[in-house]
């Protein structure tokens, strides 16, 4: 059996249990190590104990930088009671950096492969910093074995034209895993509550602040034909008073976090659209990412809502489905959305169920083949069970 060591950013990240799940549904054994954005440490993840690396803030560069400091001093310790690897996943740059001390640790050759799922604003800079952390980013990768990254958008836009990872690509993308083998055709029911008032869920990591104005701008003008569901984790830092602008709204409801998957169908049955929009890295990451929110939405027959320059809308171009806004104005919302009506609805939806379910989710066939693609990355297959037993 495979044995992957997991090192991540933020242990309590929704994404993060979901790569675990992949992972053990293709036949691997997870160990899980890395920072945690919580007081105090995490217990459990799907069954594991995290290995704790320490506390980060979101958002607070330089805190992150000497968490990583810190943490490369202690995590040879940290690891010593783990049987060695078979390979080591890395999430995000900073992990990338105690991979490699990890590594060290096990005194072996560990292929190392480097997940990178958001391109950072820092690094796309054109001053020292920006230039810097590049060439940190190229130093670090230098003999990694393959990259994963979810959008082909940051493949063309970074990886590319910079020259930052020499090693094979691995297009894993943010889809919905269903445990069931998945089976064409099989749409889902039309569970959409009637309308109006028609609802617009936007769900995930709530960072945007530019959604949330334009959200409320938006529901406002429509005097209550559109509600506006909020669900997740808002990034607070990136909002002056996140829960007292919502609770001053009128249409606008935060119903707070959920679990994924257990509440998945649930919380987008209860919405007629889906919010795929983000501005919080505008020109840049928000434009070129494919995020969860788009694959989750799609799987359970939300009509996904997008800009039509981004990577999200011309993958919704192709698709032929969703709704595309030339631009970002209340004005352009109530264009596109103002006048909804039952039968535009049902077709809309409509062309969202009829796209094959391999569009927006994984089964375990495609767990499966991510652990061979890892397990082909060994020169020698390792065995966690008879290391653990030895």
């Amino acid at each position: 059996m495979l044995h992957v060591l997991y090192l991540v950013h933020d242990v309590s990240d929704p994404a993060v249990r979901r790569r675990i799940t992949m992972l053990r549904a293709g036949g691997a054994q997870v160990t899980l190590a890395g920072f945690r954005r919580t007081a105090n440490p995490i217990a459990d993840i799907e069954g594991l104990r995290p290995i704790d690396l320490g506390g980060t803030r979101d958002g607070r560069f330089g805190q992150r930088l000497a968490a990583v400091a810190k943490a490369a001093v202690s995590i040879g310790s940290k690891l010593g009671g783990m049987p060695k690897p078979d390979v080591i996943v890395a999430r995000n740059l900073e992990m990338l950096a105690l991979a490699r001390r990890a590594r060290s640790a096990f005194g072996a050759s560990v292929p190392i492969v480097y997940e990178c799922l958001d391109i950072h604003r820092l690094v796309l800079r054109n001053d020292v910093l920006g230039k810097a952390l590049r060439a940190t980013e190229r130093f670090l990768a230098r003999d990694v074995k393959l990259l994963v990254t979810s959008s082909p958008a940051f493949i063309a836009n970074y990886f590319k034209p910079f020259g930052q990872v020499a090693a094979p690509i691995e297009l894993v993308e943010n889809k919905y895993f269903e445990a069931a083998t998945i089976v064409p055709g099989a749409a889902e029911a039309d569970e959409s509550p009637v309308g109006p008032p028609w609802r617009i869920g936007w769900f995930g990591a709530l960072r945007c602040r530019r959604s949330l104005e334009l959200l409320a701008d938006f529901s406002r003008r429509m005097e209550g034909r559109f509600e506006i569901v909020l669900r997740g984790r808002p990034a607070l830092s990136e909002f002056p008073d996140f829960h007292g602008f919502v609770e001053a709204e009128p249409w606008l409801s935060f119903l707070g976090p959920y679990r994924n998957p257990e509440d998945m169908a649930a919380i987008y049955n209860d919405v007629h659209f889906s919010w795929a929009i983000d501005f919080f890295e505008a020109g840049q990451n928000s434009e070129w990412l494919l995020p969860n929110r788009l694959y989750e939405g799609c799987r359970f027959g939300a009509v996904p809502i997008s800009m039509g320059n981004t990577e999200t809308g011309r993958f919704l171009k192709q698709q032929d489905i969703g709704v595309l806004l030339p631009q970002a104005s209340p004005e352009a919302l109530e264009a596109a959305l103002g006048k909804m009506e039952e039968h535009r609805f049902a077709r809309l939806k409509g062309r969202v169920l009829a796209r094959n379910p391999r569009t927006w989710s994984y089964d375990r066939s495609d767990c499966r083949a991510l652990v061979e693609r890892l397990r082909s990355l060994t020169a020698v297959p390792g065995s966690f069970a008879a290391e653990a037993l030895a």
